[in-house]
């Protein structure tokens, strides 16, 4: 047995995954079930269900894998239900399912918030009174793992209610951490920022210019686009005894863009909080710059 082996002690865990099928969900389970968690999967996904089915199965890996609706209580329900049937424990939960609209919040509408709330809060809350129970009943404590965005930190235009449904998971999440710390069960966030899978460039919409070479040396200070195993190497920190003494707080996995906090390296200029003044020129020469449209 190597040291992580030793110190992290995943071995034979159980962990449930909601969204795990695909994107950084399907990372997180790949990495989990790689360290010999036994893993419990629901994602709406079929085709990304049958595909980790067929991967989980050629590794050699316990899991249970069921299509369904992670928004939904009973699909929830259904998913422990059969976590209890075949190992009768829950060590980790992670919470994946997420997702949003582009659109300026005065043309959003009650029911498109009651969505998003949907579908990047209340499954959490869901998914925790299901997990700590099971936990505390188990005795060996647990870690509870909620997957968030850089937009739970700053403001983000465009993505109001999202930002702020993400930003509701972060605090329950601690405050849940402060209120099952006695029982040995850990509670703490993941917040990623660009990491590129279909829904992320859906929802980064634009000409894409973020995800080009200079788009990334200028928005995030380690030059470089998230990948999928930067999110799931957190998650395995967090689900392992590694992580024992760590609860109620928020890893950050995004190159630094958190810290910059709207610093941009503009390229030949360098570190600014503000357009600078060749950048201003250039799109005004071309009359792309501000009031470009005005007048004429």
């Amino acid at each position: 047995m190597g040291w992580f082996e030793d110190r992290g002690r995943l071995a034979d865990s159980v962990a449930v995954i909601s969204g795990g099928a695909g994107g950084i969900g399907g990372a997180v389970t790949a990495d989990l079930a790689a360290n010999g968690v036994r893993v419990a999967v629901l994602d709406i996904d079929a085709t990304a269900v049958e595909q980790l089915r067929d991967a989980l199965k050629a590794q050699g890996a316990e899991a249970i894998v069921l299509h369904g609706d992670a928004r939904d209580p009973d699909e929830l329900g259904r998913l422990f239900t059969a976590v209890d049937e075949a190992w009768g424990r829950v060590d980790t939960l992670v919470n994946v399912v997420g997702g949003t609209f582009r659109a300026p919040f005065v043309e959003t509408r009650p029911k498109g918030w009651d969505a998003l709330l949907r579908l990047n809060l209340l499954h959490v809350l869901h998914a925790c009174s299901l997990a700590v129970p099971r936990m505390q009943a188990g005795g060996r404590g647990g870690s509870i793992i909620n997957l968030t965005t850089i937009e739970a930190h700053r403001a983000a235009p465009g993505f109001a209610v999202y930002s702020a449904a993400k930003a509701a998971v972060e605090q329950f999440g601690r405050t849940l951490a402060v209120e099952v710390a006695p029982d040995g069960i850990r509670v703490n966030n993941v917040a990623p920022d660009f990491t590129p899978t279909p829904n992320m460039r859906r929802m980064v919409g634009g000409d894409g210019a973020y995800s080009t070479p200079t788009g990334l040396r200028v928005g995030i200070p380690m030059g470089r686009a998230g990948e999928l195993t930067d999110i799931s190497g957190c998650v395995v920190f967090l689900a392992s005894a590694l992580s024992s003494y760590l609860t109620g707080t928020t890893l950050h996995p995004d190159g630094g863009t958190y810290a910059s906090s709207g610093w941009l390296n503009w390229p030949g200029v360098g570190w600014a909080n503000h357009a600078p003044s060749p950048v201003v020129r250039t799109l005004d020469s071309t009359g792309t710059g501000p009031g470009a449209d005005a007048g004429a």
